[in-house]
Formats: C-alpha cells, structure tokens, sequence
C-alpha cells in the first residue's frame, strides 16, 4: 500500500487532484460522549449550565466542518454543498451520538470535514457539560459510509 500524502522522497505534500473526475461525494461519521446519567439528564432537561448543548454543538460541528482544510495540514478546500450534524441523547449510553453527513460535487472526498464536523461537535458537548462532570470520554469516531470518486463506496461493519 502507498500513502499518498508522501512523495518519493517521504516528504509531506497536499495530494494533485487536478486529473481526477467531478463526482457527487458524500461521507458520513459518528462518535459519541459517554457520561454520567446524571449529565446526560441536563441535557435532556435543557437544564446545563451554558445553555441549549446540542443545539450548539450542532453548529459547531457545522462550521467545523466547512473550517477542516484550515485545521488540517494537507486537506484540500473544498465547495460542500451539505452538512448535517445530529446529536442524539441516549440513555443506553449513557451519552450522546452524534452523526455528521458532508456532502460535495468535486474532485477529492469529504471524510475528513465529516470526522472533524463530529470532533468539534463531541468537544462542544464536553465544554458545555465540565462543569457538571469532567469525566467524560469521547469515543467511537469514525468513517461509516463513504461515497462517490475512484475509489467507489465504504461502508463500515455495524
């Protein structure tokens, strides 16, 4: 296997794109905040001290999302056309899940604004939530359907 963010010298280069094909691309990631029951009750409350977490952290990952080649060192900017950042309390958890689906018509895929879109979303809810537990983990981050370009479609095992 050849990684492709390293030339023929091993040195560090943002990927040419510029010959691959315009395709429709879409990627979808998830993770979650794992916290106490007695947390994850002031969200479902509303009750945090710092207001409304999901939705915050809702738009947070949205402009996470559209920020990635800025925070990334070798992502390319790239014209998404979606982002949708869900957050969903769980009581299973308990915690919350959080999905983020990123969409665009270009020439190189969108995981990495999908995976930061969920960082940044799971950062925020542990911001707006420290003050009532600082043991929170954030777990679970990962790619679980890619699609679109060369290299065809990804769906992680459930």
């Amino acid at each position: 296997m050849t990684l492709t963010h390293f030339d023929a010298e091993g040195q560090a280069h943002m990927v040419d794109v510029s010959d691959k094909a315009v395709t429709d691309r879409v990627a979808v990631a998830e993770g979650c905040v794992v916290m106490k029951a007695e947390t994850l009750a002031l969200v479902i409350a509303g009750t945090a001290k710092k207001g409304d977490v999901l939705g915050v952290a809702r738009l947070a990952g949205i402009m996470a999302a559209k920020k990635t080649a800025d925070l990334i060192p070798l992502c390319h900017p790239l014209p998404i056309t979606k982002v949708s950042v869900e957050l969903t309390a769980d009581e299973s958890l308990p915690g919350v899940r959080i999905t983020a689906t990123v969409k665009t018509t270009g020439q190189t895929g969108v995981e990495m604004e999908a995976l930061t879109a969920v960082s940044v979303a799971a950062l925020t809810v542990y911001d707006m939530l420290k003050a009532a537990e600082k043991s929170m983990r954030i777990e679970g981050l990962r790619v679980v359907l890619k699609a679109g370009g060369k290299s065809g479609r990804y769906e992680a095992a459930p």
